[in-house]
């Protein structure tokens, strides 16, 4: 649609994390331009979040990505939550309807759908992190027949929960051995102060199979680079990203968009080289 037609019915989309980015506004922004929605999208921080919620609820924000910090505060804020975020209490999408605010969680669906495709059978993980999003990509292994993993969290408190809640083990600090399977779930590799640590050890990454990082910005974290050069196949926080945002967009507007969209989309937000490993997967969230 033409951009110059925003006004007073323009429904509007946002987001809210710690670390505002750009690419979740591209993609959602360009979907909306693709299918002629009077629909505008932008991302936010905040260091309020009851007020910000209570934003979205009054001005009659339609959605709103929620991310690190947020996926476990915001809960009490809403007036419901869908199975896949009441099933591991953390939300990463709010939808509005007429004043009501609904949680889901659409990373729980883009993960299991990666992992199911990307990898032939389960094997041994090791699971950095025990936040909102260490619960969706814990509970999507767990559900994809994933029975030997060891969660690590500093945290006393989160990380033997989540450990409990998914039938994993739990160990405070990084083992001396790794895994076939390593997963970063925590801030280490991100744009920011910890944008240049590794998230496991080389010699791990050296011995792994795969390399699984949910880090976004940006999408080739140091885990990531590493794992490539060592001749591993990775899923990057690049590829959930698009996947759960998709599955918002479907929320939002009630259009799935097609696979070609989703590819251009892709390609606008991340770059060519994400979209091409969504593709050749065939991956479709529903």
């Amino acid at each position: 649609m033409d951009r110059t037609t925003i006004g007073r019915d323009t429904r509007v989309c946002m987001s809210l994390s710690a670390r505002p980015g750009n690419a979740g506004s591209r993609l959602h922004n360009w979907l909306y331009d693709r299918y002629g929605l009077d629909y505008l999208y932008k991302s936010f921080t905040t260091t309020d979040l009851p007020a910000a919620v209570g934003g979205i609820r009054a001005l009659g924000i339609r959605g709103c990505a929620i991310s690190m910090p947020f996926k476990e505060a915001v809960i009490p804020l809403l007036d419901g939550l869908e199975a896949s975020a009441r099933a591991i209490d953390s939300v990463n999408t709010i939808v509005n309807d007429d004043g009501v605010l609904t949680g889901y969680n659409t990373d729980y669906v883009a993960v299991r759908a990666l992992v199911e495709q990307r990898m032939a059978r389960p094997m041994p993980f090791v699971l950095r992190g025990s936040g909102g999003m260490a619960k969706a990509v814990a509970a999507a292994l767990r559900d994809a027949g994933f029975t030997q993993g060891t969660i690590v969290a500093r945290n006393p408190a989160s990380g033997p929960a989540l450990a409990r809640a998914t039938g994993f083990a739990w160990v405070p600090e990084l083992p001396a051995t790794g895994a076939p399977l390593l997963v970063n779930v925590t801030p280490l590799g991100m744009e920011g102060p910890q944008a240049d640590e590794l998230a496991f050890p080389q010699e791990q990454i050296e011995a792994a199979t795969m390399a699984f990082d949910v880090v976004a910005q940006p999408a080739q974290t140091p885990f990531i680079a590493a794992a490539q050069a060592a001749g591993k196949p990775v899923i990057s926080g690049a590829e959930v990203i698009v996947l759960q945002a998709v599955e918002q967009f479907a929320l939002y507007t009630g259009i799935r968009p097609d696979d070609e969209a989703v590819a251009l989309a892709a390609t606008f937000a991340h770059g060519a080289a994400v979209a091409e490993k969504l593709g050749a997967g065939k991956i479709v969230v529903d």
